[in-house]
């Protein structure tokens, strides 16, 4: 009788988890359709012509496939009394976030590996006031960063661009790679001492080439957020330099006649698209060089 009790209760628990389990890929499911379904719209609309927009449904699949709305986002769209679409914006956003990407990781890696590796009196502090800086709002240092962008003269540029979203992203930066190179065995450096090799050396030749899953971590956040950004891009733009979020902005907000929202949806898409490629190329080492530099530190 036991023995049959225990069957029945082992029976009734497989039973239990395989309900579970198809309960939790419904919820799943359910939370990704309801997150998808924004894209799903945006990508119908921008196939579908204004005609068929007025008269069809909204999440109806198009009847007639048509790129008009793609090519004039790109090249024809209005932002203002200028009407050449994202095309321009776009390569200024691309002019602007590869540089800052660089440089900030670049300076990011430095200092990181003199915090973790090189102690010296003070350095906590110094990491501590840094770390501070990624807390602070980016409305608190607009007024500070444009007095200094004139100082500089390089206000409404896009060298004046690179130099915000560096400053702002070293704080970041410095965060990633201290935390991953704290991992690493100081011992490594001290060996490296004893063998002759300088400050520079040991950091071209040990820290960078074992860094390559922080790196990867750190890009695609810089990326992320210096592509994304609107508010340093109008703040300190003009003219000429505006990145692809402005310029999008602007395509919403000018309505010449009959509004576009076709043409409103494929510029979203376009000016989500490089941020969309870096995720799903190298989205999944991700997570894996967060928790890289998780054991120490």
């Amino acid at each position: 009788m036991s023995d049959l009790s225990m069957s029945q209760a082992t029976g009734q628990n497989r039973t239990g988890k395989i309900i579970l389990r198809w309960v939790l890929y419904l919820a799943l499911g359910l939370f990704a359709l309801f997150y998808l379904m924004p894209l799903f719209v945006m990508i119908t609309t921008s196939l579908k012509s204004l005609d068929e927009i007025r008269t069809g449904d909204l999440i109806a699949l198009p009847r007639d496939v048509t790129l008009d709305a793609w090519r004039t986002a790109w090249s024809g769209a209005c932002t203002g009394i200028q009407c050449e679409g994202v095309r321009p914006y776009f390569w200024n956003s691309i002019l602007i976030a590869i540089p800052a990407v660089a440089i900030s990781t670049l300076l990011g890696a430095m200092n990181g590996y003199v915090v973790a590796q090189w102690q010296f009196r003070g350095a906590n502090i110094i990491f501590s006031l840094m770390l501070f800086g990624c807390f602070i709002p980016f409305q608190v240092v607009l007024l500070p960063m444009a007095r200094m962008l004139g100082i500089m003269g390089i206000a409404g540029t896009i060298p004046g661009l690179i130099f915000v979203h560096v400053i702002y992203g070293l704080g970041f930066t410095t965060l990633f790679f201290r935390n991953y190179y704290v991992s690493i065995p100081s011992e490594l450096t001290k060996a490296a001492k004893v063998d002759g090799a300088g400050f520079f050396r040991i950091f071209w030749s040990i820290f960078l080439p074992l860094s390559l899953p922080i790196i990867v971590v750190t890009v695609i956040w810089q990326f992320t957020q210096i592509w994304n950004d609107f508010l340093f891009g109008v703040s300190f733009s003009q003219a000429g330099t505006q990145p692809v979020t402005v310029a999008l902005n602007n395509i919403v907000n000018s309505t010449t006649g009959v509004k576009e929202y076709n043409v409103d949806m494929a510029a979203a898409i376009i000016a989500a698209l490089p941020t969309l490629f870096v995720y799903v190329v190298a989205g999944k080492y991700f997570i894996r060089g967060l928790t890289a530099g998780s054991v120490k530190g």
